[in-house]
């Protein structure tokens, strides 16, 4: 599915997150599942909605290429 048919739909949406929030949701995601995150923006999101809600996150990639860059943060 093209991701413009998915937005047109209304069935995802696309948001905007600053510099840190990714920074913080690998150091969450590390600590609890060992995996590279893409969770920042449901990190934000998560705590304001309904526990049976349910969240599709999409992971795309190794994370190789972001290892680096979070290895330069404390």
């Amino acid at each position: 599915m093209p991701h413009t048919w998915l937005h047109d739909t209304g069935r995802t949406e696309y948001v905007n997150i600053t510099d840190a929030e990714p920074l913080e949701a690998f150091q969450f995601s590390c600590r609890l599942e060992w995996i590279i995150p893409a969770l920042a923006h449901v990190i934000k999101i998560a705590p304001d909605l309904p526990r049976d809600h349910i969240i599709v996150m999409n992971m795309c990639g190794r994370g190789d290429k972001g290892i680096f860059a979070v290895a330069k943060h404390p």
